[in-house]
């Protein structure tokens, strides 16, 4: 016997003799956790099941309603863990329940294969689905801060003479103040973690993500590369707010399936991705036209290979480490888990299109 199942029947059995109570999940948590023994590699992932909401209902309910439940939540488990977690994670609920979770086909045996730790590639379509309501929030919200930026520049900011990027520059730090101050629930609430990326009641984290930091030291810096990078932005407050939300999401999300799927525990917040993207696109277009494109801060002109450097070596310093002392991903994993990854990839990829129009143009070849 599995130590899935043998947990879940004593589950079964703490809820026939009322002896734990489903109101409190943390206490069910706890209690499962002591009954896990050596099994150090499914305290997390029994500690996540065990306060999912979505349990308690499976628990609770009877019939058509509890089978739509346990389908529910073996759909988010599979986004999220690796096989042969999610075999014992299938087990536990079904021996708790008695209804049989949808498997996914996967060979058990091969999850501590070395294989199987690589986290690319990213997976198949079904992997999106846990994330669908986050992702569809998040673009949705790009185009009402498109709208709001609009108006906002026209009845403030235009007649204060307000460049866009000192205006996103000062959001972000009001914000970051707030978090410090009489609003210190955003530092906790805000930021995207791995059990709220795929989780329909909190696809708002998606939005809230990059308008906070957790680390202050990681606020200082982005906000000082923000104001070098997009101190002197020409671009209107309505553009420039599309973008960085829509970067954000686009180097967000591919880090977070990552995470998902190699089981990298960590959480999603900043500008580190919209940032990453701006200094390799400058960085591979000085390449490319083989002369500097420097970011002007006053007098002083920054060449952006100098941040690209800079910037990436904190990064790595930052991204490469275990965050949680459960997490046993690579150390590749933890970086493609990052938007800073992400937005450096981004950002390449964008220059070296741009350049190949550039090509196509002085060949003729587009109008």
């Amino acid at each position: 016997m599995g130590k899935g199942r043998e947990l879940g029947l004593q589950l079964r059995q703490w809820i026939a003799t009322g002896s734990v109570s489903l109101d409190n999940p943390q206490a069910l948590a706890n209690r499962l956790i002591d009954a896990l023994g050596a099994e150090e590699h499914l305290r997390g992932p029994v500690r996540d099941l065990a306060t999912q909401p979505l349990l308690q209902r499976v628990l609770q309910l009877q019939g058509g309603p509890q089978r739509s439940a346990v389908a529910a939540l073996s759909s988010h488990l599979a986004g999220i863990y690796a096989p042969g977690v999610l075999a014992e994670l299938l087990d536990l609920l079904e021996a708790s329940s008695g209804v049989a979770p949808p498997r996914p086909g996967f060979d058990a045996s091969a999850a501590g294969s070395p294989a199987a730790a690589v986290p690319l590639p990213l997976g198949r379509l079904e992997n999106l689905r846990p994330l669908g309501p986050g992702l569809a929030l998040a673009a949705a919200s790009a185009p009402v801060l498109f709208w709001a930026g609009g108006e906002l520049e026209q009845w403030f900011f235009d007649p204060w003479g307000w460049s866009s990027g000192l205006v996103l520059v000062l959001a972000l730090a009001l914000i970051q103040a707030l978090a410090l101050g009489p609003l210190k629930a955003l530092r906790r609430r805000w930021p995207l973690t791995l059990e709220a990326s795929g989780d329909p009641h909190r696809a708002w984290c998606w939005i809230t993500a990059p308008w906070i930091h957790a680390a202050n030291g990681e606020a200082l810096l982005n906000l000082g590369i923000l104001v070098i990078v997009l101190g002197a932005s020409p671009l209107p407050l309505s553009s420039l707010l599309l973008r960085y939300a829509l970067v954000a999401l686009a180097t967000t999300a591919p880090a977070v399936l990552v995470a998902r799927r190699a089981r990298v525990l960590r959480q999603w917040d900043g500008a580190s991705g919209p940032i990453a993207g701006l200094i390799a696109l400058a960085s591979t277009l000085s390449v490319l036209h083989w002369k500097a494109h420097p970011f002007v801060v006053g007098a002083v002109d920054i060449p952006a290979w100098v941040l690209l450097v800079v910037y990436g070596g904190l990064q790595l310093g930052w991204q490469l480490p275990r965050r949680d002392p459960r997490d046993t991903s690579i150390p590749l994993a933890r970086l493609l888990s990052s938007p800073w990854c992400w937005g450096t990839l981004a950002g390449i990829a964008w220059a070296l299109v741009t350049r190949a129009q550039e090509l196509g143009r002085g060949l003729g070849w587009l109008g």
